[in-house]
């Protein structure tokens, strides 16, 4: 379901589902319920019974399953229909003043500059010899430059860090060999067409099978491979995310619509200093410091203490005048006194959010048996190399064309939290 953040109004809402889509960021499953309210809750449900009924071989269910590569930076690439040039791009493609990278030149009088602008160097030389029909996005993997050989464990690999992932691949392997020859790597995840870039609507997917193949680029899908065998649920897994989906359900019954509706009209009328104080970055709060919410009942009622908490410290001591400080105070006071009069609705909202977490988490760690496109991957540390799981999945609705993302955040969120990233080498 990767939709706006804020709350729409029905004439909006049937606008947005009508407009093209872009597929310019994801939503983790279990946030739909504050994204969208008690629509989102209901849309996260029936996606885990989809997987759910997908993973134990009972339904031709109308859910896919791709994985999600973190990669970086994202690219589009493609042809402009406006004039038939090829051109890459990163997310101002679909800007009212686009930036289309079109010929060398365009990098330096776009503003590009440092590693971004040589890695789109790379991806403008290599991938139009790749014969793309059509706009294709997918997330850059690595440039030649980024390859470098470490020993982990007595074993020896070839390794490059996009983002927060350390991809790790056995040397002396065929895929090592396929990624010492190329230029450039890159995963395709989503189709692109219409008539114009700004009129484009995405579909989630890619066929990379008539692409040209060239030694100088890598390239994939980021299809599932691997819907049998280890990855096909036992009767009893199949009872255990059922028994959660079931807990999800009673939770969802307490959930009184009208109220969650006001609590997220105000979560979204938050001015942008205020967003920190959130519910969605209160709940952040806790994977920044790998803690699991056990007791949501204790959570929600803790949330007032933190909105109090983030006025002391982010928010007042930036105010010089009186007149401000009790300005600012007043709002605090005010945002904290709604908050605690939506109580009921924040605690059975947490409980049903922690619900899916766990369902969630039954289906990801289910998926983790499958094949992988890069069979180790890491995470760098001050002691060394960590061993992690891919980043996670995205679920498709092939019917509607909504897509969530299934992350176990207590991994990689808080890596992407806490971990060395790649350019800090």
């Amino acid at each position: 379901m990767q939709r706006l953040h804020n709350m729409l109004t029905f004439k909006q809402f049937l606008k947005e589902e009508s407009a093209p889509k872009k597929n310019l960021h994801l939503e983790h499953i279990e946030d739909e319920i504050f994204n969208f309210g008690t629509y989102g809750a209901r849309e996260a449900i029936n996606f885990l019974q989809s997987l759910r009924d997908m993973l134990s071989g009972e339904s031709a269910s109308r859910v896919k399953v791709t994985v999600k590569f973190d990669g970086a930076p994202a690219l589009f690439v493609g042809t402009d229909p406006s004039d038939g040039k090829f051109f890459v791009g990163t997310k101002g493609v679909f800007n009212k003043d686009a930036k289309l990278v079109k010929s060398m030149d365009d990098i330096e009088k776009l503003g590009y500059k440092g590693g971004l602008a040589n890695k789109l160097k790379i991806a403008f030389e290599e991938l139009q010899t790749l014969g793309i029909d059509g706009v294709l996005q997918g997330d850059m993997m690595f440039t030649k430059e980024d390859l470098s050989s470490v020993k982990v464990d007595g074993k020896q690999y070839t390794i490059f860090q996009p983002n927060t992932i350390v991809y790790a691949v056995p040397t002396g392997s065929a895929l090592d060999d396929k990624i010492k020859t190329a230029q450039i790597g890159i995963v395709f995840h989503t189709t692109y067409t219409g008539d114009s870039l700004e009129s484009m609507g995405a579909t989630f997917g890619a066929d990379v099978s008539n692409l040209k193949k060239t030694p100088r680029v890598w390239y994939s899908d980021v299809n599932y491979e691997d819907y049998s065998g280890s990855v096909s649920m036992t009767k009893s897994e199949t009872n255990e995310i059922t028994k959660a989906l079931s807990e999800a359900g009673k939770s969802f019954r307490k959930v009184v619509s009208g109220d969650l509706d006001a609590f997220l009209k105000h979560q979204n009328s938050l001015p942008s200093s205020v967003i920190g104080a959130s519910i969605k970055t209160y709940n952040n709060s806790k994977i920044r410091v790998g803690e699991k919410v056990i007791n949501t009942r204790s959570h929600a009622r803790a949330y007032p203490d933190y909105i109090e908490k983030y006025y002391e410290t982010k928010i007042l001591p930036k105010v010089k005048s009186d007149a401000g400080k009790d300005k600012k105070n007043k709002e605090k006071e005010d945002f904290v006194k709604k908050v605690k009069g939506w109580m009921s609705v924040v605690e059975a909202s947490l409980e049903l959010h922690n619900h899916l977490v766990d369902a969630k988490m039954m289906i990801i760690n289910k998926l983790d048996k499958g094949f992988k496109k890069f069979p180790n991957t890491f995470v760098r540390t001050d002691s060394g190399y960590k061993v992690v799981n891919d980043e996670g999945y995205v679920a498709i609705d092939t019917i509607k064309g909504d897509a969530v993302k299934l992350v176990d955040r207590l991994e990689f969120s808080y890596n992407n939290f806490n971990g060395i990233k790649n350019w800090v080498k």
